[in-house]
């Protein structure tokens, strides 16, 4: 059983008095005693809380029988005054451009879609753009836990989550209770810094992917990693030469076949899924790989999209500093894809839109501080493609009073697994506020 509310906000923290927006709240009551509220956030930026509450409350079972769960659309996301910017034909168009442009003609492309995103986001939210911020969406957070009743924040954030949780800690460290940070970012490097890591843990990631598609003996691909890799290659180009057809009409290009390929990355429990269905792209059928790039771009069934594309632009062109010539893009691209020939130009270029935003970032790049903290667990998993285990050792560092537990293995985050080793850690924490010993690893 769910409850649902709105939560009023200041549009601009400098002007508390004057306008403010909603935020979509969402809560499951504890199912025991009342000790406080747990809120979370899943990710993104982008992703909606109130969905996944909605959805997957059961993955937090083990914190709620004291503790309500609760969670809320930050400011630009969902039904918390999204940010709109282009149509969904518009963001077809968008997603399927060809992410590494090869050709003078390509390249031209991609810069056109990513001046049309940025520009349809300032026609249609003006100065709303400024105010999207993480830094924004911690203060409302603070709002959230005060309008709970409950003195200090507990609190687990996954992926963005953590940034999110970081640049609370700076904010606000003596209202912390406690704090999980699992899949840290690392709030001290510019989006193309972030880009280039993020880059080479999607390419770690993938090799293993590819070596374990080999030792399954059916992998598609190639009967060697060697093999695989060249299989792999060949179909992306394939794809890129002459664009796949379904039976419904829909095609698939360069830009879906990147979106559903690094989605496939993000769990383990997916990757035999997603050899399989490279195979049928093989073969001329891309419609199980549109099932993995819909999920992380949220395109519905009908060609609609939420608003996760545009808000997930919005919040990292605002959050941190990013090149404004596209020559830099073009630059860093061919630099990245030396360290990771799959993923380190597409995941630069994906950044252009920032290139040419019409708002400036609120902050300058900057390590987290949080003198007065509590203990905060980050967590980082060894061979996590979106958010690589160097990010949580830098946030750890970063955030003094931090304890970082290791969880050896691929795939995104750590607790979603229902390991055990990490369900106990985590659970004492947020229950009994006792933090691992230094060094504790699980997995």
């Amino acid at each position: 059983m769910y409850q649902c509310s709105t939560l009023s906000v200041p549009l601009d923290y400098a002007k508390p008095d004057a306008k403010t927006i909603g935020i979509a709240v969402i809560r499951q009551a504890a199912s025991d005693s009342h000790a406080g509220s747990l809120i979370i956030n899943p990710g993104g930026p982008g992703a909606s809380g109130v969905e996944f509450v909605a959805t997957s409350a059961s993955i937090f079972s083990q914190l709620t029988q004291h503790y309500d769960l609760v969670s809320f659309d930050p400011r630009g996301v969902g039904a918390s005054a999204p940010i709109r910017c282009v149509t969904s034909q518009q963001l077809d168009t968008f997603v399927n451009t060809n992410p590494v442009p090869s050709t003078p003609a390509e390249r031209a492309l991609l810069v056109r879609q990513a001046r049309t995103m940025a520009d349809g986001c300032a026609a249609k939210n003006g100065d709303y753009l400024s105010h999207v911020s993480t830094i924004d969406e911690a203060r409302d957070m603070d709002v959230l836990r005060a309008a709970l009743g409950d003195k200090a924040l507990t609190y687990y954030g996954a992926s963005y989550g953590t940034y999110l949780g970081a640049k609370y800690a700076q904010l606000f460290p003596t209202r912390i209770r406690a704090m999980v940070l699992d899949g840290a970012l690392n709030p001290n490097e510019s989006l193309s810094q972030g880009n280039l890591i993020q880059a080479k843990g999607f390419q770690v990631d993938l090799d293993d992917f590819l070596a374990a598609c080999v030792q399954s003996g059916s992998c598609p691909l190639g009967s060697t990693e060697a093999d695989a890799h060249a299989g792999l290659e060949a179909l992306k180009a394939q794809i890129t030469a002459h664009p796949e057809k379904t039976v419904t009409g829909r095609v698939m290009g360069p830009g879906e076949f990147f979106e559903g390929l690094a989605a496939g990355l993000y769990s383990p429990d997916s990757w035999k899924d997603l050899w399989t269905v490279l195979g049928a792209v093989k073969q001329g059928n891309p419609a199980g790989l549109f099932l993995f790039a819909d999920a992380l771009t949220e395109r519905h069934s009908d060609g609609s999209y939420s608003n996760l594309i545009e808000s997930n632009l919005a919040i990292n062109c605002v959050d941190r500093p990013a090149p404004h010539k596209v020559s830099t893009y073009v630059r860093l691209a061919a630099k990245f894809a030396q360290q990771a020939p799959d993923f380190g130009a597409a995941i630069e270029y994906g950044s252009l839109p920032c290139a040419f935003w019409h708002v400036p970032p609120v902050e300058k790049t900057h390590p987290v501080s949080a003198p007065g903290a509590p203990p905060i667990l980050v967590i980082g998993t060894t061979r996590d493609p979106a958010t690589p285990y160097v990010w949580a050792q830098a946030l750890a560092r970063q955030l003094k009073s931090a304890v970082l537990l290791t969880y050896d293995g691929d795939g995104h985050t750590a607790y979603i697994r229902h390991d055990s080793c990490v369900d106990d850690v985590v659970k004492s924490y947020v229950e009994d506020l006792q933090t691992p010993a230094a060094g504790t690893k699980c997995g």
